[in-house]
């Protein structure tokens, strides 16, 4: 189960100081670059002018000719090239500039693009424009401030409707769930089918502006016990789940679908309606858990060096501290041993070694949370983590980001607020099993 974040730099990892100048350099070459290319349109008479893009933040909300001056504006990015697009982003966050503070101007333009037809849309791509570009254009970030808390209000949960897709729902409703899975990608139309089956379940949230797209999309399977492989998960040559007997329910993947909403949580809020909804329609169901990649891992692994690994892998901690031994694979040898073991017979020596570096990755933390995207999301929603599972995703994908380990996030709704608390002393709740592992 996946959740949209950045992965924070992996331990070990290392950003030479001069490569960093470099890209700070070219950036601000590309930005300076900009503004000279934006002064010449604007001469021409290519872009709309600097005087007109101020009056597009300095208008009240009631004026026409603004208006109509900002419906050309937008309709004139939306047929723009990505060119013409960073210039006339440019040209928002250089007249942006000009105004001491905070006095209202970024957000006076933003709800005049929103009164446009298709408006709250059309925000949600500018702002994905800005998040791309925010390196290559100047001031872009004072804006993108300013939009996201715009975004967040206009996207409040309470606003949003939750809504079950299935087989009969419209068809370009469904051919959206295919373009945007991000964790199990869609393979045909028979599997989609299987995965909006009778037997399973699919919740997406809605903004009644945006009646047409799913923000965010959970996918739901039911088991009589906790799952530990996707490939059995989605196979849909197996016979139908018999909801009567399923006690567990498994959230195996979440799909945010727009980049212009990055930063506005409400992923958490859609796991705990769809509990509710789910124990409303299915009471015997006990217990909730997610079957979810770990994403980061093996890149964390592979920029460990061999002692690093061996501190972690030997279960003699005393013996690996003291003494160096010649020859020991390091983070690299390992990925390759682990992703060849999961395709193979395994010894129970790489096996417990692969669950051991991916316990210690799941509770590695930086800046006070977890490293790991997904174990962030979950374990920020209360979930503790609760077992690792070997070859469970054996896919070019799982193999790639996780050597095909996964693991099951428990969501006991006892707990939820006390794994929070944990989680915010810097001690992420883990099982046992899980404890012992790392």
């Amino acid at each position: 189960m996946s959740a949209p974040a950045n992965l924070a730099p992996a331990r070990g990892a290392r950003t030479p100081e001069p490569e960093a100048d470099l890209v700070d350099a070219t950036a601000a070459a590309e930005s300076a670059s900009l503004i000279t290319r934006l002064g010449r349109l604007w001469e021409r008479g290519r872009l709309p002018s600097e005087s007109e893009v101020r009056r597009l933040f300095e208008a009240r909300l009631t004026d026409v000719a603004a208006n109509k001056l900002a419906r050309r504006w937008c309709e004139q990015y939306a047929a723009a090239d990505g060119k013409d697009r960073r210039l006339m982003l440019a040209a928002l966050a250089q007249v942006r500039a000009t105004y001491a503070g905070e006095a209202g101007e970024g957000v006076r333009l933003f709800k005049r693009f929103n009164a446009q037809p298709q408006g709250l849309r059309f925000l949600v791509e500018l702002r994905a424009d800005m998040l791309r570009w925010r390196k290559q254009v100047a001031g872009i970030q004072a804006l993108d401030k300013e939009l996201e808390g715009l975004l967040s209000a206009w996207f409040d949960v309470g606003l949003l409707e939750l809504r079950p897709l299935t087989w009969d729902s419209p068809a370009s409703l469904l051919e959206k769930l295919i373009l945007y899975e991000a964790v199990h990608e869609i393979q045909s139309w028979d599997d989609l089918r299987h995965r909006v089956a009778p037997d399973r379940r699919c919740y997406a949230y809605f903004h009644p502006q945006m009646p047409g797209v799913p923000l965010i999309f959970v996918e739901v399977a039911f088991a009589s016990q906790m799952a530990d492989n996707v490939q059995v998960l989605l196979d849909s040559t197996l016979p139908p789940q018999d909801l009567d007997k399923a006690r567990w329910a498994i959230f195996y993947s979440i799909s945010n679908t727009q980049p212009g909403l990055k930063g506005i949580s409400f992923g958490n809020f859609l796991l705990k309606r769809v509990v509710e909804q789910l124990l409303e329609e299915l009471p015997k169901l006990k217990s909730f858990a997610t079957l979810s990649p770990i994403p980061g891992f093996t890149d964390w692994l592979g920029k460990l060096d061999a002692q690093a690994v061996e501190s972690i892998v030997r279960e003699d901690k005393s013996r690996a501290k003291d003494r160096k031994r010649e020859g020991v694979p390091d983070g690299q040898r390992w990925v390759a041993r682990l992703a060849k073991a999961a395709q193979g017979k395994t010894s129970d020596v790489v096996k417990r070694a692969g669950f051991r570096l991916a316990a210690t990755y799941l509770q590695s933390m930086k800046n006070g949370l977890p490293v790991d995207p997904v174990a962030r999301f979950h374990l920020g929603n209360g979930a503790r983590i609760e077992r690792l599972n070997w070859a469970a995703d054996t896919s070019p994908k799982g193999l790639k980001q996780s050597c095909a380990l996964m693991v099951n996030y428990l969501y006991d709704l006892d707990e939820l607020d006390t794994n929070l608390q944990r989680l915010n002393d810097g001690k992420p709740q883990v099982s046992r099993s899980v404890g012992r592992a790392g």
